[in-house]
């Protein structure tokens, strides 16, 4: 089993500096299914489990097949993975939800509004984006329930599409002001969140939202136990990769 855990990149268009070194990765990556007798390159990542953990997109709202042009490339870097046999599971951030109707309705992708868990190679995996982990952040918190609330889907629905990208921005603006703290303090307070859950029978706590890259290892009760944040594709480049029972924290160097 070999799985891949990146989240929060942040992307608006084509015209991001992460645009194109994600399409870059993604295009890196290979699933063990047909494809169409293409033969598998020297330099392919392959992989069985793709984890985006939140923030991918910076705004997310579509409505049927119409999604923002601009995420079109990526999107279907994605799909063509999934082709392949990848596994691809989304956690929704703050900055993009709302994604089942698309990716699960029309890509047949897990989507994850908060907490997913995995069993990999037989150890108990809890994955999320993590912006609910600090319940302190007050106003943040009640934003988050508003955004997802009944009504804001319901207008979501109702608003043309330019006016409803545009709302979109806007919301992520508001997102990233209420939600913006240190990133020390904050990987703090998830690693204390992911001391927790060890103690719950977790083996690995993975979590996006917190733009530092952290990968701690420790054992408790003759377990090694794994907490995680991934980082971002802004500043980074970062992922963590699973492979023959071992986490690694990575970054991606496009000119490799």
């Amino acid at each position: 089993m070999r799985a891949i855990f990146l989240s929060d990149a942040h992307l608006e268009g084509p015209g991001d500096a992460a645009y194109p070194k994600l399409i870059r990765f993604l295009d890196r990556l290979r699933g063990r299914g047909d494809d169409g007798g293409r033969p598998i390159s020297a330099d392919a990542l392959v992989v069985d489990h793709l984890v985006i953990a939140g923030d991918f997109f910076d705004f997310w709202f579509g409505r049927g097949n119409a999604v923002y042009p601009g995420f079109q490339p990526v999107i279907d870097r994605i799909a063509v993975l999934k082709q392949q046999g990848v596994r691809i599971c989304l956690c929704e951030g703050n900055h993009d939800f709302f994604l089942g109707d698309y990716f699960t309705g029309r890509l047949g992708i897990e989507v994850y509004p908060e907490w997913a868990e995995f069993e990999i190679d037989g150890l108990r995996v809890l994955v999320s984006h993590g912006d609910t982990v600090d319940r302190g952040n007050r106003k943040y918190l009640a934003l988050r329930r508003f955004l997802r609330s009944r009504f804001s889907s319901a207008l979501q629905r109702l608003l043309p599409l330019k006016l409803l990208w545009r709302l979109a921005r806007l919301s992520s603006t508001m997102s990233k002001e209420m939600s913006g703290e240190s990133q020390d303090r904050l990987a703090e307070i998830m690693h204390r969140f992911a001391l927790g859950k060890f103690q719950q029978g977790y083996d690995a706590v993975i979590l996006g939202h917190c733009h530092k890259p952290i990968l701690r290892e420790a054992f408790y009760d003759g377990r090694r136990k794994t907490f995680a944040t991934l980082g971002d594709w802004i500043a980074n480049d970062s992922y963590l990769s699973y492979d023959d029972g071992r986490f690694s924290l990575n970054r991606f160097f496009p000119g490799e």
